[in-house]
């Protein structure tokens, strides 16, 4: 496949909206272990730069996205091809035993780790008998 490069757009230059509906979106790898006070959340985000990625919480959800240069990368002239093209999209359904509000990220090398604390009720409420 080849195109004239010059006609080729930076991808990045369009709203996350019009790459979300004009884009390929896969699942980036993710692995999520619990320790004792949080879980922790690693997902495998290569070719995406931290200035093209969103985290946010939305409808007890999190969703996680990042772009790679689209454009560029599907217009190359490969000779081998074995990794998937997509920009990365992925969303969790958030428990009640995960404090929303004291959750972190940190971005380095390709890999997005999320910390996400356990909340001090772990989402039980006593109900008082009268």
């Amino acid at each position: 496949m080849t195109m004239d490069k010059e006609k080729v757009g930076n991808s990045l230059s369009k709203s996350w909206e019009e790459a979300l509906e004009h884009e390929t979106w896969i699942n980036p790898i993710v692995d999520i272990y619990e320790a004792t006070d949080e879980f922790c959340l690693l997902a495998q985000l290569p070719g995406v730069e931290k200035e093209n990625m969103k985290i946010k919480l939305e409808d007890g959800n999190l969703i996680v996205m990042g772009r790679i240069n689209y454009d560029e990368i599907v217009t190359r002239d490969y000779s081998l091809k074995e990794s998937e093209t997509g920009n990365y999209f992925r969303k969790f359904k958030l428990s009640d035993s995960v404090d929303k509000e004291k959750i972190n990220a940190n971005y380095e090398n390709g890999l997005l780790t999320l910390k996400l604390p356990k909340s001090e009720t772990k989402g039980e409420k006593i109900i008082e008998i009268k």
